[in-house]
């Protein structure tokens, strides 16, 4: 079995497991599907915006995609979600993919 359909079977018994839909993003990412990553990536964060990990990953794929304002966005989404959870390595890596944008 493939790790994405094992994946959709945990979100099949648990439809907001955020790791599994996390998980299922990264998957897609490396295949090459950016609009079905991105997709995913929006559903974790609406399910559970409190996914630090989500903006960050998310971002690059948006980044990767030339999608630069929604990258931005997200960052700063992201910046403020880990900083709510004292998350100061997080804070310091979207920080500085941000500034790197902004340049």
């Amino acid at each position: 079995m493939d790790k994405i359909a094992a994946l959709k079977e945990i979100l099949a018994l648990d439809p907001k497991n955020s790791f599994a839909r996390y998980g299922i993003a990264m998957e897609l990412v490396s295949r090459g599907e950016t609009e079905a990553a991105l997709d995913e990536y929006s559903t974790l964060l609406a399910n559970d915006p409190d996914y630090t990990a989500g903006y960050f990953m998310s971002a690059q794929t948006l980044s990767a995609a030339g999608r630069t304002a929604e990258a931005v966005e997200r960052l700063k989404t992201g910046i403020a979600c880990a900083a709510r959870a004292r998350n100061t390595h997080a804070v310091s890596e979207m920080q500085a993919m941000l500034d790197e944008i902004n340049r």
